[in-house]
């Protein structure tokens, strides 16, 4: 949403001089990129191109009672305009002081609340003040804060705390200057009950005098990726710079299920340059955790769905292993260029997945990642179908869908199409080299394709695939003998063939998904008995496969997965897996009653970025 009340941004002749200025440079040698223009956020409140933040440090205390964190957090400021205040982005939190340099009072003011991105907190700064200090608390139901009892834990005997800053949540529990195009490096000092473990996409620092945990990450990030976890976790490690956080329950079931770690940045390393971050672990959450995964550094957030106990679903490592590069290393400038995170990191991942796990698996997912694009492209809205989306007046995640990722990977195939594979990774490796811990936006990059492989654009229609929506037509259309097998044995079962009878044995879980999700019209909820009863679908321990299952059998009307639909809901908080059985259930009269009554026990469990997208498919409109 534009607010009227910002000031107009300084002009780029203004920063010529900021950006030919010696950049900034660290003890341990690493180079602080200089400040450069950025474009108005239309989802924060800061005027970053006035006064900027460039380093926040938080010191807080995790009060699992009362749902709250408290304390207190330094910013240190760029002065770009030496008379102007200090905006930054709040949201619920409780402001009890702001200090200048000096350690005394500043004046301050919270503004009106814009829709579900918060207020402008305003502070007027002295002349001499390079950083201010802000006293706050988080309230109880800080979005960007989930508190879980004991009992929605895998130990059930400790309370636990994960945060997702993604894409406007930060302000919520941090108040800071909440816009993908303000990098920030950070520190932290936590306190926690005695019996938790707290972690932080930072390098640990170990624990001081009185027992708080340390953090600190000196390479600028985004502030979405600022994020913290706390509860009763153990380490498990892979490799040298890798290792799994879990509960107890499940650590060594996830190191097992994540030992390809190691493998998969070595390839990513050999792709794309070197690994900037030093360690890279994953933590997997309790079920409430929104997402499939999230990149934040050096600690990868990750779901316990994806432990199939096969190694069949660690796409997901690949894809966030690849944001350390696309979307951490190289991140959009605004929500509107989200495509350049995702689009990049979901190329980057199948190529990982084509030197780990062989070219037969990483096609099989590009097949049925196709599949899903064409679908959710013919019911979404034209304005939701275009890689550089226009957000203006909308929410960041009214703007998420398959598109970025899926569409904005094509547009990339379609470049390795024109140019070779060869060149097309020496053109990808210059573009993170060349705009490595910097914000971009999508103009960036067409800039830097026309200047890199103009050759290619005489091949492209590039306006079509930037700006247009749908899938063009020149968009590379994926094959995949392996599931050319799976629609080899439907037929056959479709021509009489015993469901048992199928040749099965050796199917990965991609297969079965290709199987469930070509299911012909024609087939019913006792068809559905049957295929249960050959493949035991209902009971199997494969989220996604699952999943997929439930889904067809709300559409079939198959009453033998009535108890574990139900159930599922209730056990998982993946948007991912909730948002098509929600929306398959309300279809009909009795399945939105059903949707209802255990949206009604579930939704309490479920993080508030699953709530707000469930709310619209589930409640009754006002």
């Amino acid at each position: 949403m534009h607010h009227t009340t910002r000031r107009s941004l300084l002009t780029f002749t203004a920063f010529a001089a900021l950006a030919l200025a010696p950049a900034c440079q660290s003890g341990s040698g690493f180079v602080r990129p200089e400040p450069r223009p950025l474009p108005m956020d239309i989802h924060s409140h800061a005027r970053p191109n006035e006064v900027r933040v460039r380093h926040v440090s938080l010191d807080l205390d995790l009060d699992f009672v009362a749902g709250v964190a408290r304390g207190g957090v330094t910013l240190e400021l760029y002065r770009l305009e030496p008379t102007a205040p200090l905006v930054l982005d709040v949201q619920g939190l409780e402001i009890s002081a702001v200090r200048g340099t000096d350690g005394k009072r500043r004046d301050h003011v919270i503004g009106k609340e814009h829709d579900n991105l918060g207020a402008a907190l305003t502070i007027e700064l002295e002349p001499a003040d390079s950083s201010v200090r802000i006293d706050y608390a988080t309230r109880p139901g800080a979005e960007a804060l989930q508190w879980l009892a004991p009992e929605q834990t895998a130990g059930g005997r400790h309370p636990f705390l994960f945060s997702q800053g993604q894409a406007v949540l930060t302000r919520t529990w941090i108040p800071l200057q909440d816009s993908p195009g303000v990098r920030v490096s950070y520190d932290a000092r936590i306190t926690a009950p005695e019996a938790l473990t707290v972690v932080m996409s930072a390098e640990s620092k170990g624990r001081d005098a009185d027992g708080a945990f340390r953090f600190e990450l000196e390479r600028p990030i985004p502030p979405y990726l600022i994020a913290i976890g706390c509860g009763e976790l153990v380490s498990e490690k892979i490799s040298k710079r890798c290792a799994v956080w879990a509960e107890p329950e499940l650590a060594q079931r996830a190191a097992w299920e994540f030992a390809d770690t190691e493998k998969m940045i070595q390839s990513a390393e050999e792709l794309f340059g070197p690994y900037r971050w030093g360690r890279y672990d994953l933590l997997v959450l309790p079920p409430a955790f929104p997402y499939g995964g999230m990149e934040n550094p050096l600690l990868t957030f990750a779901t316990p769905t994806v432990i199939a106990g096969d190694r069949s679903l660690v796409a997901l490592v690949a894809h966030e292993l690849a944001h350390s590069w696309s979307g951490n290393l190289v991140t959009n400038a605004t929500w509107g260029d989200f495509w350049l995170n995702e689009g990049f990191t979901v190329y980057f991942e199948k190529r990982i997945m084509e030197v780990v796990f062989g070219e037969a698996r990483a096609n099989m997912e590009r097949v049925l990642d196709f599949a899903d694009l064409e679908e959710e492209v013919a019911r979404l809205e034209e304005w939701q179908t275009v890689l550089a989306i226009d957000l203006t007046g909308r929410h960041p995640d009214d703007g998420f869908s398959g598109v970025p990722y899926e569409k904005g990977a094509l547009f990339l195939r379609r470049l390795e199409q024109l140019v070779g594979r060869r060149r097309f990774d020496a053109f990808l490796r210059g573009w993170f080299d060349g705009h490595e811990f910097e914000s971009v936006r999508t103009e960036d990059f067409v800039a830097y394709l026309r200047e890199g492989l103009p050759d290619a654009l005489k091949g492209l229609d590039l306006e079509r695939w930037i700006h247009a929506p749908g899938i063009p037509a020149d968009a590379p259309v994926p094959e995949s003998g392996a599931l050319a097998q799976v629609e080899a044995e439907l037929a056959r079962w479709r021509g009489g063939a015993a469901p048992e009878s199928l040749a099965t044995d050796a199917w990965v879980t991609q297969q079965w998904l290709h199987f469930l999700q070509s299911m012909p019209p024609e087939v019913d909820g006792f068809d559905m008995a049957l295929l249960d009863e050959a493949f035991g679908f209902t009971k199997t321990g494969n989220a996604e496969i699952l999943c997929a299952w439930l889904e067809l059998s709300i559409e079939r009307d198959y009453p033998g997965a009535e108890l574990r639909t139900a159930s599922f809901l209730n056990e998982v908080g993946r948007r991912k897996f909730l948002r098509p059985l929600y929306a398959a259930l309300v279809k009909t009269e009795a399945g939105t009653q059903r949707a209802r009554t255990i949206y009604a026990q579930a939704r309490p469990k479920y993080h508030a970025v699953s709530r707000q997208t469930l709310d619209a498919i589930v409640l009754p409109a006002d």
